[in-house]
């Protein structure tokens, strides 16, 4: 078991940034709701307290037991976190004359004190909070302030406790990272070697003990996630795993073949399994998003299921779960309101009567690709840009038919392939094209036409948590409109979404 820092979480939106940004520095850390934390144990280092949406003076605030932590472990208050221990131990917190939001300065610092050790006088950091603390208790003593802030960082004397009204999480505390590094390197203590390479050998040595020789199945999807739980168990577990590559008919051009093809070449043990016709009929005419996923869905763990049961005595049912799907089931405010069905393995579980193994639980999606980098899996697959369960069903708006998802699929690969040949494609965190329910009118040749349109999404993210449009060359993107309609039949209009998540969606449906 590693070393670790503990969050609390508040229901901020930065909470996961503050996690990111300490395994950064390679140190692990884990996230908990502020009402579920779990014992403290040898391996605890220290505690961070969140920010959060709520004031500390609401009767419905966050109120967490730091019995067992203040005064214990070290411990930071981050915005929030440091109001409610200012608040709830004698001092005093009030709204502020203004919301303070936005780039501020440290105009004074105290370098003596062990968390602002090297970090510059009029560092620039970021404020987000409606309250203010007016103030601190008596043995709390100021560390830091703005021009508008007394009370921007404190100290409580004899213990190794502080608050910060600032987040260091967040890029624009340009010094952030180092305060950060104070506290969970020289504060707390920790040696910073919780590394890819660690993860893995620690992964296999977990996966062993916990299977033993019985077998386990996983469905690859040709992701990242999928690919890289594959490759630990593989290494774990050898041919006790059994890989099983759906084709659903919504996949882009060629992949199926492509991707069954590396995996083979990769050594995994992997069935590939030709459904699309099944999914397709099933599909015909459906327009409605959820009813869509919902079919996807039945009819993935129809098909999972019998072929899984051609494998004899399995035991296990091997999952690509990630850390942000951890967090997200155990959230502040209960469960978060569904979205949009997941569209993977739900249901397979109870189905099949198998014990679950996550061997990526633990990992932000960035981490994963980190983690496949040490265990040397090629960049064709570690570089793949994320692509959703239902496929190219979500990306065609409105019923489905099979003469429409080949026009889709035609002009998506026409794209994609535009981008890897223009050296773009890795500059792009996830990439597509979405055929819209309208015709519009074009002129080609001497003739009018009424055709279809299609969307070109492109975005830039690490995590697909937050996205902006992709910035791609107006030349490229003209080169790419002429193709596609000069190309592709049935279509006349090429546009190109610049909407950012928020508040839009990656994907269209």
């Amino acid at each position: 078991m590693p070393e670790k820092i503990l969050i609390l979480d508040f229901g901020s939106q930065y909470t996961q940034l503050i996690a990111r940004r300490i395994r950064e520095l390679n140190v692990y850390c884990e996230i908990y709701p502020f009402n579920h934390f779990p014992p403290v144990d040898q391996f605890t280092k220290g505690v961070v307290l969140s920010g959060s949406p709520f004031s500390v003076r609401d009767t419905n605030a966050p109120f967490p037991n730091l019995n067992n932590i203040k005064g214990v472990l070290p411990l930071l208050g981050v915005c929030y976190g440091a109001q409610f221990l200012a608040h709830n131990f004698g001092g005093e917190v009030k709204p502020s004359g203004s919301r303070e939001y936005g780039r501020a300065n440290l105009q004074y610092i105290n370098n003596e004190d062990e968390l602002f050790k090297g970090v510059s006088k009029g560092t620039q950091v970021w404020m987000s909070h409606g309250d203010t603390i007016v103030r601190i208790p008596e043995n709390y003593r100021i560390i830091g302030s703005t021009s508008d802030v007394e009370a921007g960082a404190y100290h409580i004397e004899g213990e190794k406790t502080w608050g910060i009204q600032f987040h260091p999480e967040v890029y624009h505390t340009s010094e952030g990272k180092q305060i950060l590094e104070n506290f969970v390197v020289n504060i707390c203590g920790c040696k910073q070697d919780w590394t890819p390479g660690s993860f893995v050998e620690s992964a296999i040595k977990d996966i062993r003990d916990k299977i033993q020789n019985e077998k386990v199945i996983l469905g690859l999807s040709g992701g990242v996630d999928s690919s890289v739980a594959a490759s630990i168990l593989n290494k774990a577990i050898g041919k006790n795993l059994t890989c099983i590559f759906v084709d659903n008919g919504l996949l882009r051009k060629n992949e199926f073949e492509n991707v069954l093809e590396s995996y083979l070449g990769l050594g995994l043990n992997v069935v590939g399994v030709d459904a699309g016709e099944r999914f397709l009929s099933e599909l015909e005419g459906v327009s409605d998003p959820e009813k869509k996923r919902k079919i996807i869905g039945r009819v993935f763990i129809d098909v999972f299921n019998e072929e899984a049961h051609k494998v004899k005595d399995v035991k296990w049912l091997a999952q690509g779960t990630i850390y942000p799907d951890v967090i997200e089931s155990v959230s502040v405010n209960g469960p978060s309101a569904t979205i949009k069905s997941h569209h993977n393995v739900g249901g397979l579980p109870e189905k099949m009567q198998l014990k679950i193994i996550e061997p990526l639980r633990l990992l932000f999606k960035d981490e994963v690709r980190r983690v496949g980098q040490a265990l040397e899996l090629p960049d064709y697959i570690l570089k793949r840009h994320p692509f959703p369960g239902p496929g190219l069903a979500i990306r065609l708006l409105g019923s489905i038919s099979r003469e429409k998802l080949s026009i889709l699929k035609e002009a998506d690969n026409i794209f994609i392939e535009g981008l890897k040949n223009n050296n773009l494609y890795d500059k792009v965190w996830q990439a597509g094209v979405i055929l819209l329910p309208v015709q519009s009118v074009g002129v080609m040749g001497d003739e009018r036409t009424y055709e279809n349109a299609i969307v070109l999404r492109a975005v830039v993210s690490t995590d697909g948590m937050t996205a902006d449009w992709s910035h791609l060359p107006y030349e490229f993107l003209g080169q790419i409109s002429n193709e596609i309609i000069n190309k592709v039949k049935g279509i006349n209009r090429v546009v190109y979404d610049i909407s950012s998540k928020p508040p839009s969606t990656i994907e269209w449906e």
